[in-house]
């Protein structure tokens, strides 16, 4: 068992300041949405996916890692353009890339892509936590399309050259991850988690595996597992994909922003199934995760909303954002945690 427990926690800006230094020891992250956080904890890797907010949510919310209970200890560096923080157990990285390329061209993303995953990889072997466990991948302009295809597609091209150059597989074993496209002109923004604990991949039985999509979604399928699960580590341990209104591989209810919301939630429904059938368990339900639900449309987020409440607790745990999502008739998003107490 883990030392430490992985925590995952939204905090307002305006808290962060008044935190006191035994909590900074155990934060390995902070993440803003919107805009980068301003903080002056230096030490902590900061990465923003410069999504905006919507909904009511008062405040500024941070998304923040850290670990609770009594790591051994924890160590910040830079490598290239990574910043990252570890302890024994987990490390979390960010990464910030600028494009400079002219309209149509796909090669600045494409360099950037493969030097940033190459980037993340080297930091793993480094620091020996060997295992990516979650990335999030924030694109400008995900739907756009570049030399004759979509950004996304040669994202996912990238991705794979960069898994493969290292020796890494590209399917089966990688790891938890969504890409969303941020707005025109933003940077390339990736942030991660790793452990030296191998966790366990789940598949969702309604929908056909990411790296096992037909050649119509573009020469290279995406490189992500929908889920996986740190079966030994207490807190934050369940770890779910950017999940849509997909079955099997094919997109379905378009155009219908209420039925995306509840064929999504069926798919995290089967998902927390196979989860706890393969920790042996009913340890996860839609009850008690936390939820990130990216918004294609601003004017659907009261349906969004609508169809959320009739199947989650009210006091769920939600924040909304706008983005784009990785194919143009897919209107919403959702990705999620799960927690196991610490005994």
């Amino acid at each position: 068992m883990s030392t430490a427990a992985l925590k995952l926690d939204y905090v307002p800006m305006d808290q962060i300041a008044g935190k006191s230094a035994p909590w900074w020891n155990q934060v390995l992250g902070v993440v803003g949405f919107s805009e980068p956080p301003q903080i002056k904890a230096r030490q902590v890797p900061v990465a923003a996916s410069m999504t905006p907010w919507l909904g009511s949510v008062a405040g500024n919310l941070c998304e923040v890692w850290r670990v609770d209970g009594s790591p051994d200890s924890e160590f910040a560096s830079r490598h290239g353009r990574v910043h990252y923080r570890f302890c024994d157990d987990f490390l979390f990285g960010t990464l910030t890339l600028e494009e400079h390329a002219s309209d149509g061209d796909s090669t600045a993303l494409s360099q950037a892509t493969i030097s940033a995953y190459r980037h993340i990889f080297d930091v793993l072997e480094t620091t020996e936590h060997r295992h990516l466990i979650r990335v999030w991948n924030y694109l400008p302009e995900i739907n756009r399309e570049a030399d004759g295809d979509e950004r996304y597609r040669h994202f996912n091209t990238a991705r794979q050259t960069a898994f493969r150059s290292v020796g890494r597989p590209t399917e089966v074993t990688v790891p938890a991850a969504c890409a969303l496209g941020s707005p025109a002109g933003s940077p390339i923004s990736i942030y991660f988690l790793a452990a030296r604990e191998a966790p366990k991949m789940i598949e969702n039985p309604r929908q056909t595996s990411a790296y096992h999509y037909p050649r119509k979604f573009g020469n290279h399928s995406p490189s992500f597992s929908r889920a996986c699960v740190l079966s030994e580590s207490a807190g934050t341990n369940l770890f779910v994909s950017g999940t849509a209104s997909i079955v099997g591989y094919e997109t379905i209810h378009h155009g219908d922003v209420s039925a995306q919301t509840r064929e999504t939630l069926a798919n995290l429904d089967a998902l927390l199934e196979e989860a706890n059938r393969v920790v042996g368990a009913p340890r996860y339900s839609l009850d008690e995760l936390k939820f990130k639900v990216y918004v294609r449309r601003p004017a659907d987020l009261d349906a969004i909303q609508s169809a959320l409440a009739a199947s989650l607790r009210p006091a769920a745990p939600i924040l909304y954002l706008q983005a784009d999502v990785c194919r143009e008739e897919l209107l919403v998003e959702i990705e999620a945690t799960g927690e196991t107490p610490q005994v």
